[in-house]
Order: C-alpha cells, then sequence, then structure tokens
C-alpha cells in the first residue's frame, strides 16, 4: 500500500503575502471582481497555492490564475501579458 506524505507548507512571511497581494488585486481590478466575492476567495485560493509551488513571477502567477479559473474569456482583458513581467 502506498502512504502519501503530505507536503510541508512553509509559512508565508510579509513579502510572500506582499508579493501575492499585488497579483491578486491587479486581477480583480482586470476581472472586475469585488474583493468579497466567492470568485475572489476562488482566485486566492489558486493564487497561493501556486504560489507555495514555486511560481514566482507575476506575469505567469496571473496567467495561470486566469487560465485555471477561465476568466476573462472574452474582451480586451484576456491580455495576460499586460504589465505583470516583473517577477516576485
Amino acid at each position: 500500500m502506498r502512504h502519501i506524505t503530505p507536503q510541508r507548507l512553509d509559512p508565508f512571511d510579509v513579502r510572500d503575502l506582499s508579493q501575492c497581494q499585488e497579483v491578486f488585486d491587479e486581477l480583480l481590478v482586470r476581472g472586475g471582481i469585488a474583493k468579497d466575492s466567492e470568485e475572489a476567495a476562488r482566485i486566492a485560493t489558486i493564487l497561493v497555492e501556486l504560489y507555495r509551488q514555486g511560481v514566482r513571477d507575476r506575469a505567469h502567477l496571473a496567467s495561470m490564475v486566469t487560465a485555471a479559473r477561465g476568466l476573462f474569456a472574452s474582451g480586451p482583458a484576456t491580455d495576460a501579458s499586460a504589465p505583470m513581467s516583473e517577477t516576485i
């Protein structure tokens, strides 16, 4: 029988939280999503999971969250390569 060993979850520090917050806020603005909505909670969950898995590039985080949620399927905000090119 195989045993599954849970991954070790390192705690976020202030810098990690700040970096995720910037991407989160940008995605909400682009999508016109309310910060207290269920969709925002889903975005935050995906964003934190990707960050914990090692995705640190802002543009990559944004595009992966967008793809995972199927956000911005139409309209000009579809371009995930917009100004989020900094590496966190």
